[in-house]
Parts: C-alpha cells; sequence; structure tokens
C-alpha cells in the first residue's frame, strides 16, 4: 500500500527494537510538549495525474511573457529544442558528480567535451568543470591569484565590472584576508594609468577587468597584460561566454585566468539560476585550479576512455589544502553548454553573436533618434549599452512592462539594453514607438 515509503512498519519496529526504543513517542520524548506541532498539515486530496497538470498550467498562466530587452549578466538567447531531449539519455544524465568517477564514463566524456570546447572558446590552455555561476568563478579566480601569488594579498578589480560580481567578490574577500581595490574608470572604461599606480605600489596577486564591461563596452586591453606581468600579477578577464565567438579572446589579451557565465551558451533565463560558471588559465596555474580536470586515455583494451585527472576538492583531500570548497558545480549545466556548443558549432555562434551585435545597434541608433535618449559613453560596444531618458526612467520602465516589453534594467539613472539574436525588428521598432511617447 506503501510501496513509495522508505520503511515499512516492521521496519520501523526491527529498528527501534535494535536501539531498544518501544516506539517513536517513546524515541522524541525529550522533545518539550509546547514546541510539538499538533495542528494539520493541510495536505491536499490526493488527484490524478490530468488533474495535477491542470493546476500546475493555471498557475503557470498567470505569469507574464514579457519580451526580453534586458542583460547585465543573463541573456536570453534562443535554445535549440533538441537540448532538453539530449540531457535525459540514460549514459548522460546523472547525479552532479561521478563519485566513481570512471565507472561513468558518460559523465566523464562530456566533461571533457565541455572543457576541449570552452578552452578553444576563450583561447586559454585548460578548463575545469565547472564552477557554480559567474560570479562566484571571478571569485574563486581572485583566490587562486593569491594562492599563487604566496605573500601577495593585494587584488585589484575594475569599477567597470559588474556590481553583483564585485559583491561576492568583497564577500569572498572578506573572509580570506584578502585586500580588494578598484581602478578607476575614465570616459567609461578602466583606467591604465590607475592600474600602473596602483601596481606600482607592489603587493599585488591579481588584477580582475570585465570583457565586455558592465556598461557593455569593448575596452581595449592592449598593454594590460603586460603591466601586469611586470608585477609578478595575474591578469583576470571575465566575459560573457557567447561574446567570445566574435571578440578578441582573454587569451589573446594575454590572460593568465578567464573566468565568466555560461547561461548566455543557450541556458534558459531563470530566476538566478541554475546557470554554469566557466574558468580556465594557463597550464602553470593547473595546480591552482579549483574543481576538476577530465583526461583522455585507453583501456586495457586499447578502447578511448575516460578518466577524473585531478580533482583538488575538499572530499578528496584536507579541507584546508583544498582549491575550493564548493561541490554544486551544476555539471547538468556544463552537459547543456556542451550539447549547445555541439549543435551550435563555430558558424552558428558567430551567426548568433552578429544578430545580437547587428540588433543592438540598431536598436541604438533607433533610440538615439528619438532625441529622448544619449549614450552615456560614446564607446564602440557590442550587444549592450547603457543610455540616459531625458524622462522619468521609472515611469519608462513601467510603460515598457504594462506594454509586454523588459525594457532594459535600470542602472544608476539611466537605462541598460541588451539585444540577443532572438529579438526581431519589429520586437525593436515597437519598443522604440513605446520609448517615443
Amino acid at each position: 500500500m506503501y510501496k513509495y515509503f522508505p520503511h515499512t512498519p516492521d521496519d520501523l519496529q526491527t529498528m527501534l527494537a535494535r536501539i531498544g526504543v518501544e516506539s517513536l513517542d517513546a524515541l522524541y520524548a525529550q522533545i518539550p510538549d509546547s514546541i510539538r506541532f499538533k495542528g494539520d498539515y493541510q495536505l491536499p486530496l490526493s488527484a490524478s495525474e490530468m488533474e495535477v497538470r491542470q493546476a500546475f498550467q493555471l498557475l503557470g498562466s498567470r505569469n507574464r511573457q514579457l519580451t526580453c530587452f534586458a542583460g547585465m549578466g543573463v541573456y536570453d538567447h534562443y535554445t535549440p529544442s533538441v537540448i532538453p531531449q539530449l540531457l535525459q539519455r540514460s549514459e548522460l544524465l546523472t547525479c552532479y558528480t561521478p563519485y566513481q568517477a570512471e565507472v561513468s564514463q558518460g559523465t566523464l566524456h562530456y566533461i571533457f567535451e565541455y572543457q576541449s570546447m570552452m578552452a578553444e572558446l576563450t583561447g586559454m590552455d585548460i578548463s575545469n568543470a565547472s564552477m557554480y555561476d559567474g560570479t562566484t568563478a571571478c571569485a574563486e579566480a581572485m583566490m587562486m591569484a593569491v594562492a599563487a601569488g604566496k605573500k601577495q594579498r593585494r587584488v585589484l578589480v575594475s569599477d567597470a565590472v559588474d556590481d553583483k560580481t564585485i559583491d561576492v567578490l568583497q564577500t569572498y574577500a572578506l573572509h580570506q584576508g584578502i585586500e580588494l581595490e578598484r581602478i578607476a574608470v575614465g570616459d567609461g572604461v578602466t583606467s591604465r594609468q590607475d592600474l600602473e599606480a596602483q601596481l606600482a605600489k607592489g603587493g599585488v596577486a591579481g588584477v580582475i577587468v570585465q570583457q565586455p564591461n558592465v556598461y557593455g563596452i569593448v575596452e581595449d586591453l592592449t598593454g594590460f597584460a603586460d603591466a601586469c606581468h611586470a608585477e609578478k600579477s595575474l591578469f583576470i578577464v571575465d566575459s560573457v561566454a557567447a561574446d567570445l565567438a566574435v571578440l578578441k579572446t582573454p587569451g589573446e589579451w594575454g590572460a593568465d585566468i578567464a573566468v565568466g557565465d555560461g547561461q548566455s551558451l543557450g541556458i534558459p533565463m531563470q530566476w538566478g539560476g541554475p546557470y554554469v560558471g566557466y574558468l580556465c588559465c594557463t597550464e602553470k596555474l593547473i595546480r591552482k585550479m579549483p574543481g576538476r580536470i577530465v583526461g583522455m586515455t585507453k583501456d586495457s583494451r586499447g578502447q578511448r576512455a575516460f578518466v577524473l585527472t585531478l580533482q583538488a576538492r575538499e572530499q578528496h583531500i584536507r579541507r584546508q589544502k583544498a582549491t575550493s570548497n564548493i561541490c554544486s558545480n551544476q555539471s547538468l549545466m556544463a552537459l547543456w553548454v556542451t550539447v549547445y556548443l555541439s549543435l551550435m558549432g563555430r558558424q552558428g555562434l558567430k551567426e548568433a553573436a552578429e544578430l545580437s551585435y547587428a540588433g543592438a545597434h540598431y536598436l541604438c541608433d533607433r533610440l538615439l533618434s528619438t532625441g529622448r535618449f544619449t549614450l552615456v559613453y560614446d564607446k564602440p560596444f557590442f550587444n549592450e549599452f547603457y543610455v540616459k531618458y531625458d524622462g522619468d526612467v521609472d515611469t519608462l520602465h513601467q510603460r515598457f512592462t504594462d506594454a509586454g516589453f523588459l525594457g532594459g534594467v535600470k542602472y544608476g539613472d539611466g537605462l541598460v539594453f541588451a539585444v540577443t539574436e532572438k529579438r526581431t525588428k519589429e520586437e525593436i521598432d515597437n519598443l522604440v514607438n513605446i520609448a517615443a511617447l
């Protein structure tokens, strides 16, 4: 009758007898009566599958589906319908971490492919698999820099890095004894002069910049890596993964560590996740890298096989020696990204990025033509840009929402708009018409 219950009445009696207790009431006798729950759990009556589905459909219908022109870390990219189907294949769909690693050949295979693709996308030597999200990946990179720098405890972060990321960096730094200091911004980009001045003071383990930055600007990072390396500091570049299909890679900028969020690689937008953070680095930093690395070899029969080659986490070594204490790396999302990259290929990624770029510049030109918007910084941007509005931003934002649009992200006294390959010319024109009222 209760086939899904973990223990039968006989099981319970056997366990109680083993510990010398007559009943469950006797087992909990020491719990004060005043704090015991005596009410009705108010569980709903049993329902058929059809009734349950109808209930959830009714609940879901109360949500409003807005056309998204917002970004700042989360982007409305297209998800090929085949991805959820492939994710359900038994050889791939597993629990989040393979404790008996080599038995899980399907999991190790896709992790290996994920690593290979992310290393190529970022232009770096090594990729782990994977991190909790983009912000914590950046924080882990900060700690990698400090670990590599030994006695150097200062880390510099550009003021043009997303505020959410800086908040997480500050939390990590507070409890790791790291001195997190800001690099000034001039005309919307990281100040090279201020960077060099702060590096000259010494003791800097790492420098963190964002590309494109929080304003959507594509920064010229020429010479940044050289300035860092001259002072024996690591150069860390935080990027939206999809943007690297067309932008200069962190590896090409001379970065030691590349981090960011992989949500833009086909993962649907959610209320806070689940997403996936990527972390790639040069080969010499592999022993400082958190997470795990999978390698390819041959078994005793000469057939291709995959093995866990590095996993310096707290389950496997002493906690104080672990490179990371984050276990929930959401490997299922790494699988999602792997399938997406495999389906899209180089050309598909490039085309999606180019459509996003073209749509953003068309929207920007249209908004400026209304005479009510101005670019805060007249700098090159990719698919995101920061504008000021000559009226009340809150009123405008509400007008967008009422018309069915998620019209940018309010930032400071302006708005940051983002466009992806999903946005049509008609949608952009309708948004502009609302803005021009």
